[in-house]
């Protein structure tokens, strides 16, 4: 009894034929290039054993910490409020819990493209009560010409490894049967590559917090000198093509 086969089984030739050989290439580029934006997270806490004067002075505080960082105008992209936390913290007393206080989180995230003013920025954020800043976070803009540029030269480099294995064999590539990023059929969610084949790689970052122990504190505290990041773009694919047929 013969099994009946799919149509595209039937005409499948994944390794090819002596009439039409076929090739295989993985193209790759790297490119580096200087930061387009920084991100730095702010964080403000305040505590109290009343709920209300607490709510007020952690209102009090975020107003000012956005009016700070709005008054840098167009260096600052992006500024969102992240998650409000209120929490209260008991004590036992007898057989009831009562309050001992509360305490409140505001979280921030701001995002600047001129980097002239982050050092002051992070300095007089940080100079605040109680208020953590981490980061900066380098990184390049989802629109970045960098992007298109490293693509266009991995597949670039495919096409020229596929041209030098074809003149080894003495014989030229015929066809493009197949281009793909890698992981392109890979499950959503599966750890496909390492963080090179992923885009880009953004990082470098620091913590420090104003109040009592703070690293920054005073009405005088200089600017930070802060560095970019070097930022590093990476693509990858894979490339399939047909030979014409080599006399070996």
């Amino acid at each position: 009894m013969t099994t009946p086969q799919h149509p595209a089984e039937s005409t499948a030739l994944p390794y090819g034929t002596p009439d039409t050989p076929r090739l295989a290439v993985r193209g790759e580029a790297h490119l580096e290039a200087a930061p387009e934006t920084a991100r730095i997270t702010v964080t403000l806490t305040a505590r109290d054993t009343d709920r209300t004067r607490l709510l007020t002075n952690l209102t009090r505080r975020n107003t000012a910490t956005l009016d700070l960082i709005r008054a840098q105008g167009d260096a600052v992209e992006h500024l969102e409020t992240g998650t409000l936390t209120l929490t209260p913290h008991l004590t036992k007393r007898g057989r009831a819990d009562h309050v001992r206080h509360y305490q409140g989180h505001i979280h921030l995230t701001a995002e600047l493209g001129d980097f002239d003013v982050l050092g002051e920025l992070t300095t007089r954020l940080a100079d605040q009560d109680l208020t953590r800043v981490e980061g900066p976070w380098w990184g390049l803009r989802p629109t970045s010409p960098l992007h298109r540029e490293v693509r266009r030269r991995a597949v670039h480099d495919a096409v020229t490894r596929a041209r030098e294995y074809a003149e080894a064999l003495g014989t030229t590539v015929a066809h493009l049967v197949e281009l793909a990023d890698i992981g392109a059929d890979t499950p959503a969610g599966a750890d496909w590559s390492p963080a090179a084949a992923r885009g880009f790689r953004s990082a470098g970052s620091a913590g420090f917090a104003g109040g009592a122990g703070g690293a920054v504190k005073g009405a005088d505290a200089p600017p930070l000198d802060l560095e970019p990041q070097r930022q590093y773009v990476n693509a990858a694919v894979h490339a399939r093509f047909t030979l014409v047929p080599p006399r070996l």
